[in-house]
């Protein structure tokens, strides 16, 4: 009886462990306590998910800082055996110099990431991690993990797409190997303020061309959470209090460092791949990026079936509505360890 017992409990966690949701985290996790980090969080506080590993990319911001927010993140909220591969320091083509004469000829983008300063070993505020990047660079990170979990495996691209093309580029196979890609990016036409140039989102603008060849790859399936559906979950003052209540390390670490001053762009994208009815809204749509090098370099170009162009493009699943409550609830529970 006692081994038929023990069979039982080890079966029972076999299956547990075979229903979790493996995933590879691509991010521009700058910090503290930003859209970044609060993704990456609700994906560790997701029992269902099983996190692989970080890999840092610059966008937000650069890359080193990057990779040390994240390091320090992982320390003060648990979760310090999570790997963290350190990956492109810029774009694969574009870079500050061409971007500035841009803004001399075209005007100015908006927001410029990493590009807002000088690359910088300063201290940053919630101090300096223990932790340390694996010896391993982001794209053989992605490429060792989905050739060991192959059709297994998510990847979350949470910022520009730089990462995941060199991986495409080391191994065309790369993309079918995987379950699926979700993005944080595109735009078609959002109700923002300011919205002089609707098709224009940061990830996919700061390098072009590495999201024209991910967007063409061979993925099963590609999520994409455009700024239209983004901009319906700004982060409250009221989110922010009921996380505050909470103990927890997770949610102390969100209390403390964030601020209600923009939207949950890629805490959406995280958590409508856990729950996808957050999405009530969505259209199938054939997406690229603009490389035209004019004033449209770097917004997103889509098409319908009828009128796409016959150069490879993919179908991908554009997120555009939203469950805001629904998505709300979901977030401080992870975060907080409350149940949905």
């Amino acid at each position: 009886m006692k081994s038929f017992l023990m069979l039982a409990l080890v079966l029972a966690g076999s299956l547990c462990s075979a229903e979790r949701r493996l995933v590879v985290v691509d991010q521009d996790a700058t910090g503290p306590g930003t859209t970044n980090q609060m993704a990456l969080l609700a994906l560790l506080e997701s029992p269902e998910v099983e996190l692989l590993g970080i890999t840092e990319v610059t966008g937000d911001g650069w890359m080193d800082a990057n990779t040390r927010h994240t390091l320090r993140m992982l320390e003060l909220t648990g979760h310090g055996t999570v790997p963290v591969a350190r990956g492109a320091r810029g774009p694969l083509v574009r870079d500050r110099e061409q971007t500035r004469l841009e803004e001399a000829l075209v005007g100015k983008p908006g927001w410029l990431g990493a590009w807002r300063a000088d690359e910088s070993n300063a201290p940053i505020p919630e101090g300096e991690p223990v932790l340390k990047p694996i010896d391993e660079d982001a794209a053989h990170f992605l490429l060792r993990q989905v050739h060991a979990h192959p059709h297994q495996v998510t990847i979350y691209a949470g910022g520009p797409l730089t990462n995941i093309a060199l991986a495409i580029s080391l191994d065309p196979q790369f993309a079918a190997l995987t379950k699926g890609l979700v993005v944080m990016g595109g735009s078609l036409n959002p109700s923002i303020d300011g919205g002089n140039h609707p098709r224009r989102e940061f990830n996919f603008w700061f390098d072009p061309e590495a999201a024209h060849i991910v967007l063409r790859a061979d993925w099963p399936r590609v999520d994409v959470t455009t700024v239209d559906a983004s901009v319906q979950a700004p982060l409250t003052a009221e989110i922010l209090h009921q996380l505050a209540a909470s103990d927890k390390p997770a949610a102390r670490y969100i209390a403390r460092w964030s601020k209600p001053v923009s939207y949950m762009w890629d805490e959406l994208a995280a958590l409508a791949w856990i729950d996808p009815a957050i999405i009530t809204r969505e259209q199938i749509v054939f997406m690229d990026v603009d490389l035209s090098h004019g004033p449209g370099y770097g917004d997103t170009l889509t098409w319908d079936d009828e009128d796409k162009p016959a150069t490879g493009l993919r179908a991908v699943h554009a997120q555009l509505g939203i469950d805001r409550a629904r998505f709300e609830k979901l977030f401080v529970a992870r975060i907080a360890g409350t149940t949905k």
